[in-house]
């Protein structure tokens, strides 16, 4: 699935390419730029925050991959790591196994083998899920197999701790409630079965979802 970017002039293209290229920095009001980066390898044509970006904490959604200081946090195609206080922008490791692909992806089929392509990372469907892999031998020009449309994204809930939790322990509940819906059946082929999950878990352990 890919969602398709209107067709710009050579001077916007250039002027995003240099965009791109920026690392993140702060300006004089203490703002950071991510330094977006336009991915449009095989015709993804989607932005990412650059590798080496360091965000204050990870999207609300975000998938907690390993365990201990081997531990990955994957959201939208794009993965982290703990960096002092802070997510740093990573690229992760082969091996790695998501329960759902990115929301936008390509699928292309190379030597006749399917892989499928977001950011940078190249994955393989495996019975847990879809496994990073090296990327791919290309003996011979990659075809890019048609993919519906991606359907609209939908709002993040608001979660409501009913019961006073503090904010840390919101977060660790998240990260509980994300690790078992992925163990749910057909969780891993289905998002709207792993999002189910993730908030019966969270109404068990008393928050409100909107």
């Amino acid at each position: 699935m890919k969602p398709l970017l209107p067709t710009f002039g050579a001077a916007a293209l250039a002027l995003c390419a240099a965009l791109s290229a920026a690392p993140a920095r702060a300006d004089v009001h203490g703002r950071v730029s991510i330094g977006m980066v336009f991915d449009n390898r095989y015709h993804h044509d989607h932005y990412y925050p650059a590798p080496g970006y360091v965000a204050p904490h990870v999207p609300y959604g975000a998938v907690v991959v390993g365990a201990g200081p081997g531990r990955y946090w994957f959201h939208g195609g794009v993965w982290y790591r703990p960096y002092g206080p802070g997510y740093r922008v990573v690229l992760p490791p082969v091996g790695l196994v998501i329960p759902l692909l990115p929301p936008a992806y390509v699928t292309i089929n190379i030597g006749g083998l399917p892989y499928y392509y977001a950011n940078g990372v190249y994955y393989r469907a495996v019975p847990e899920g879809y496994a990073v892999v090296a990327p791919p031998p290309e003996t011979a020009p990659a075809q890019v197999a048609p993919a519906p449309p991606p359907p609209p994204p939908k709002a993040d809930p608001i979660i409501y701790p009913r019961n006073g939790q503090s904010s840390e322990q919101l977060e660790s509940d998240r990260r509980d409630c994300n690790r078992w819906a992925t163990t749910q059946p057909n969780a891993q082929a289905d998002a709207s079965v792993f999002n189910r999950a993730v908030e019966a878990c969270m109404d068990g352990r008393g928050y409100t979802m909107r």
